[in-house]
């Protein structure tokens, strides 16, 4: 009986060091939690915008795929035409240099209109496992993630590339919006490597 006992004692342990390690936002599944300060030292939450559409677009102002879009005006634009649909659009910044006063610059030098959250230790972006900047996550109004991977098709820094692209979150968003399944749920992200600690 107290071998019994210490195997199942041993098993518990090792599923609980797995699911720890292997931690990440799945298609499907619900989205991990998080409270973070946005530019303006404002907390933030996911849980505050339950029964929302959430999108979350990691962020580092020193990449040129991040630069890319900001630049041209398309992230902007993008989170526009859809918080006019009641989505909320909020990027994360899992930069270990980041502060909120970085933030709050490169938000006003860029007109950037939603939060930036300041994510600088990682939990966040490691509970999400955002690979690179941008990596774009969508949570439906349950609360589970419906989409995961590249903002759109071309992986390039180049901004004439952002006409041609199918841009992946635009059609997933309309998708989710239109309570259908979202025909390409997962795509490969691509961008600069997050700077996590």
């Amino acid at each position: 009986m107290f071998k019994t006992g210490l195997f199942a004692l041993a098993l518990m342990a090792t599923a609980s060091f797995t699911g720890f390690a292997s931690a990440e936002a799945k298609v499907g599944e619900a989205a991990p939690a998080f409270s973070l300060q946005d530019q303006d030292g404002k907390a933030v939450s996911l849980d505050e915008h339950k029964g929302k559409v959430v999108v979350l677009e990691w962020f580092n102002e020193e990449c040129p795929f991040v630069v890319k879009h900001y630049k041209t005006g398309n992230m902007n634009a993008l989170a526009a035409k859809y918080a006019e649909k009641d989505v909320v659009w909020i990027a994360v910044n899992s930069s270990n240099f980041t502060t909120n006063d970085k933030n709050k610059a490169i938000a006003e030098k860029w007109s950037i209109k939603h939060p930036i959250l300041n994510d600088a230790n990682g939990a966040t972006g490691k509970a999400y496992d955002a690979k690179t900047t941008p990596d774009m996550f969508i949570i439906n109004k349950d609360g589970k993630v419906a989409y995961k991977g590249a903002i759109d098709s071309i992986k390039d820094s180049d901004s004439e590339s952002i006409a041609k692209a199918t841009n992946y979150v635009a059609k997933a968003l309309d998708e989710v919006l239109a309570d259908t399944a979202v025909s390409q749920a997962e795509t490969k992200p691509y961008g600069c490597s997050v700077k996590y600690k």
